[in-house]
């Protein structure tokens, strides 16, 4: 039986629908190789999580913002639920009000349905739900980024107050530091993904984000695994036994 959620929304190169791109093939294919979280489906991997994989790429929709963009921070830079920029600001997608009301509705609640049934799930199980939210990142800031401090951690962690307890917080930059590995906590990155009908509601749904530096497992402006992309991948899995050791501690109490 599964005993956490692991959840991979940026790792898909796949574009349902093209309709709307404004942009060369070319021009795209720089820009999945830029944002897309690359091998984070090989990556994060373990033989007691549960994979919840998106199957269509962050540029066609993005499924850890907020469908409305007066909600979305990233909105403003052309990065909501729906890209309508690129990274240099260029123009990369015209949207109407009918295609954006038919990805929302196929694609971005489909997506969070299933997630949800996956929490659900473990909470009728368990009474509680452990959620590690997957992502990479680049060594180099995008120019949209909110935070472009420099140099970048090996690790980002993101948290939330609410949901992240402070032992998986604390046992988590443990853990990567004994492997020689760097973190920052909420830094370039802040936050982790919770279903918002828990959100800041229940305490049982906990959540946590590991972000790796691509520069890590990656080939230098490249989607090509390094040397060390084994190595990089055997950490994540200890960690992933770590977590689900904490998770099994805490459905013991």
């Amino acid at each position: 039986m599964k005993k956490i959620i692991l959840h991979i929304p940026h790792s898909s190169t796949n574009i349902p629908i093209k309709d709307g791109y404004v942009v060369s093939d070319v021009e795209l294919r720089s820009e999945m190789i830029k944002l897309t979280d690359w091998h984070t489906d090989d990556l994060f991997q373990h033989k007691e999580a549960m994979q919840i994989i998106t199957p269509f790429s962050r540029l066609f929709c993005d499924v850890e913002r907020f469908p409305e963009d007066k909600d979305e921070v990233m909105a403003k830079v052309g990065m909501g639920m729906i890209y309508t920029n690129l990274d240099n600001g260029k123009v990369l997608r015209s949207i109407n009000a009918e295609l954006r009301n038919k990805i929302y509705k196929q694609f971005y609640q489909e997506h969070h349905s299933k997630f949800l049934q996956r929490v659900e799930e473990f909470l009728g199980r368990n009474d509680r739900c452990l959620i590690i939210d997957c992502h990479s990142f680049s060594s180099i800031p995008f120019e949209r980024d909110l935070n472009k401090t420099l140099p970048r951690p090996d690790i980002c962690i993101g948290t939330d107050d609410f949901h992240t307890p402070k032992t998986l917080v604390d046992a988590t930059v443990k853990y990567f530091e004994n492997n020689k590995l760097s973190c920052k906590v909420n830094m370039p990155y802040a936050g982790t993904i919770v279903p918002l009908k828990y959100y800041l509601k229940d305490k049982c749904v906990q959540s946590i984000m590991i972000e790796v530096n691509r520069n890590l497992y990656l080939e230098k402006n490249s989607n090509e695994k390094n040397k060390n992309y084994k190595e990089i991948k055997e950490i994540l899995n200890g960690y992933i036994d770590e977590a689900v050791r904490i998770y099994k501690e805490g459905c013991k109490k």
